[in-house]
């Protein structure tokens, strides 16, 4: 049985016209399970996808699709639908539903819900990476995040058309679990890092073994990019070093792109001076000492490799004197979790270091759910687990206390 934390909420679902349109019958289901009272508005794209009749029978209430409705429409059905409302939330957000949004369209019933409505309003977008990469794209969601729209996602995934990149619909329960009470008194903080620049390491490093093939780790950077994004909604100035990932740069962060270890430390401290440094990166741990010219062809039944360890950058930040404030690291383990945390805090000289088991179902590397507990040197907190993008708010709460302290 799913937790009731939307227990009485009157949310109405607005569903795109894309094909992750089918994810929302999910939704509804999720949505009830947690509490809420739900009903549905279509855009006339997303009835080629997915039926009214579908959402009806999950939802309990008929279905709503047009603003030509004769009968609905006689005591102005949409704006009664608009003041009923506690919550809008729009799944799938479609890259022409967020400019209609954003410039203040009202040409059908979703439009006009949205426009007439005094309820906050969440958009979960979906669309193809490039389309969602696009700086229009990105403009728009700027400016709804300007207004105070919630946005959840997108995830980077296997796409319909058969690429991949960020543009996936974050997955009903991730989706549900950011609509919580709980997740929104965290983004209740906005303005707490005002002031202040936070740098943040994020995703893997590569490490080239030839031109062709490369160590590297599984680190999506998902949890770094929502970090960085929590941040900088908060009022801080961003600086995002990024491995080699497929994820959009969230709205407002300085992206900086690297894919060595090397590369990596230079950027970080190419970046400073700063007040917060959280290292989320998965950085390599071992580099090859001498990588070859040319592809290393298969000629014998083993190959042994010649490595040297790489700059531990998270230590050399932490014994930097520049003003930093807080130093933040990651911990990801497979085993004795917090004992390797507590280690990793006190040889690195950190204030804070966050850890989760890697290698489990539903969480870790790759994954857009978390459990993660928080250590520091006389106490610590255990997050509850769900979505990286509510754990990356419950973070950065975390590191404002920690910078009152």
């Amino acid at each position: 049985m799913a937790d009731d934390n939307l227990k009485g909420q009157r949310v109405l679902l607005c569903v795109g016209g894309g094909i992750a349109a089918y994810k929302a019958l999910e939704l509804v289901r999720r949505l009830r399970e947690a509490g809420a009272q739900v009903q549905v508005a279509m855009t006339a794209g997303a009835q080629h996808f997915v039926t009214p009749l579908s959402f009806q029978a999950l939802s309990g209430s008929p279905t709503r699709t047009t603003l030509w409705d004769s009968a609905a429409e006689a005591s102005m059905g949409h704006i009664e639908l608009a003041r009923w409302a506690d919550r809008i939330l729009i799944a799938p957000a479609t890259a022409d539903l967020l400019a209609k949004l954003a410039h203040g369209f009202a040409d059908d019933l979703v439009t006009t819900l949205c426009l007439a409505t005094t309820a906050p309003i969440t958009v979960a977008p979906a669309m193809n990476h490039r389309m969602w990469g696009h700086p229009a794209t990105q403009a728009n969601i700027a400016t709804l995040r300007a207004r105070g729209v919630q946005v959840i996602g997108p995830e980077d995934g296997p796409l319909a058309e058969g690429e991949s990149g960020p543009g996936r619909l974050s997955e009903p329960g991730a989706i549900v679990a950011a609509l919580s009470p709980q997740a929104e008194s965290a983004v209740a903080i906005d303005q707490a890092l005002k002031g202040l620049k936070v740098v943040v390491s994020a995703g893997p490093t590569y490490e080239d073994l030839d031109p062709v093939r490369y160590l590297g780790n599984r680190s999506s950077g998902k949890m770094g990019f929502a970090v960085a994004d929590s941040a900088r909604r908060r009022g801080a100035e961003v600086v995002l070093i990024a491995g080699p990932v497929h994820l959009a740069t969230p709205a407002g962060v300085k992206r900086v792109d690297v894919r060595s270890a090397a590369q990596m430390r230079e950027a970080v401290f190419a970046a400073f001076p700063a007040d917060i440094y959280i290292g989320a990166a998965a950085v390599a741990d071992y580099t090859p000492r001498a990588p070859a010219a040319n592809k290393i062809k298969k000629s014998n039944e083993s190959l042994a490799l010649d490595l040297v360890r790489t700059p531990d950058i998270l230590s050399e930040v932490a014994a930097q004197t520049q003003g930093l404030k807080l130093v933040v690291g990651f911990a990801a383990e497979t085993e004795n979790v917090a004992g390797y945390a507590r280690g990793k805090l006190v040889a690195k000289h950190l204030d804070l270091i966050v850890a989760n088991r890697v290698g489990v179902a539903d969480g870790g590397f790759e994954s857009d759910q978390n459990a993660m507990t928080a250590y520091w040197q006389d106490g610590e907190r255990v997050f509850n687990p769900g979505a990286k993008t509510r754990l990356a708010d419950d973070l950065i709460e975390l590191i404002v206390e920690r910078l009152n302290a």
